[in-house]
């Protein structure tokens, strides 16, 4: 089948997301206040045609298992392909025990006989979870097609960290160098989005394993590099990864800007979340809700501004809430004040408690926590 298949990695790797990763794997962290990280790469996929998509998990994996369940909320529901969950407990036959993936390429290869036997299309998009983006990869895979590109790779020119993976770009588009851990980064920054034909990532990925290397960042891109045809298809509209704490806070902040959340929630590129059947939220008429993102089922009879409420979320009389984000079934008590907080699911903070971070150093509350 001509078009492109779908490959989502989400398991467990370094980042500094602390409290917030105890009970979930990043693909499934919350955010938006309806949506988790993963719902965006997985729209982006549903809205270039891909039908069948592929998630390898590793690690704490259940919230991610409960939220994708059949797939239905994506239309990935069906009877041949769709949405297919690759937890690595499943495959550890393949490499000897379940231990943590060093890097893509073994990841990959934990579960070739999926890409060998299932992958029905001419193409193959990887993605990481952890990225907030809306982008056309139909236009990417036309690109791909007509430049002849071995490997598209989707960078942005907004620099990142310096761990990022950097391109070098000639003027027709090429990829003429990678580098990362870059004291001084400069070119390109990776989204760790690529683009390539099925065929030629089972080849490489055979290929790497016949010679013990599990990186696709170095042992694919760079020393490959000479030998592939790599292009750099430049996407220089919003791109977010989720790696720590203070970017999760920062990315959520920017929701609140109308001109993010137009371009990130686009009518012609919809992205899709798990159905909810919570019933409409209540703002007491003491109250007040200004400059924030509430989701269904949330009762607020206290102050609310420039916050993000998940489901279910109560703020009561007299509470004051600026500059947070409250995950589900969180209850602030009668006269609370918080201030740049972060509360994970169920968490309880008691009548009359202060609780005060700042923009640049959020306080985080790991799950049904009471304060």
């Amino acid at each position: 089948m001509k078009g492109m298949h779908g490959i989502i990695f989400s398991y467990e790797k370094k980042t500094g997301l602390r409290e917030l990763l105890e009970h979930r794997i990043h693909g499934s962290v919350p955010i938006g206040g309806d949506y988790r990280v993963v719902d965006f790469m997985l729209s982006n996929m549903v809205n270039a045609g891909v039908q069948d998509v592929g998630i390898i998990m590793q690690g704490k994996c259940q919230s991610m298992l409960d939220h994708l369940s059949n797939g239905k909320s994506w239309d990935l529901s069906r009877k041949h392909g769709g949405l297919t969950l690759l937890p690595a407990f499943a495959y550890a036959e393949n490499r000897g025990g379940v231990g943590k993936f060093r890097g893509k390429v073994e990841a990959l290869a934990c579960v070739l006989d999926y890409l060998v036997e299932d992958v029905r299309q001419d193409y193959v998009v990887l993605a990481d979870s952890d990225l907030v983006i809306n982008i056309p990869l139909d236009d990417v895979l036309q690109d791909h097609i007509a430049a002849g590109a071995d490997i598209t790779c989707v960078c942005t020119s907004v620099p990142g960290e310096s761990s990022d993976t950097y391109f070098k770009l000639d003027d027709s588009g090429r990829i003429v160098d990678t580098a990362y851990d870059l004291y001084n980064p400069e070119g390109y920054r990776s989204l760790n989005l690529y683009i390539l034909a099925t065929d030629l990532l089972i080849r490489l990925v055979r290929d790497c394993m016949a010679h013990n290397q599990y990186s696709f960042r170095h042992n694919i891109l760079q020393e490959m590099g000479s030998k592939l045809q790599l292009r750099g298809y430049v996407w220089d509209g919003y791109a977010a990864r989720i790696s720590t704490v203070q970017n999760y806070y920062d990315r959520s902040m920017e929701l609140l800007q109308s001109d993010i959340r137009a371009e990130l929630f686009c009518p012609e590129r919809p992205i899709y979340a798990k159905e909810s059947d919570a019933c409409s939220t209540y703002v007491d008429p003491d109250g007040e809700c200004i400059n924030s993102l509430i989701a269904d089922g949330c009762d607020i009879q206290g102050s609310v501004k420039n916050s993000i409420l998940f489901r279910g979320v109560k703020v009561e009389k007299g509470a004051k809430v600026e500059g947070c984000i409250l995950f589900k079934n969180t209850v602030v008590k009668k006269d609370a004040v918080l201030h740049s907080v972060i509360a994970d699911k169920y968490v309880v903070i008691n009548e009359g408690r202060q609780l005060m971070g700042h923009e640049h150093y959020p306080l985080v509350l790991g799950r049904g926590s009471e304060v």
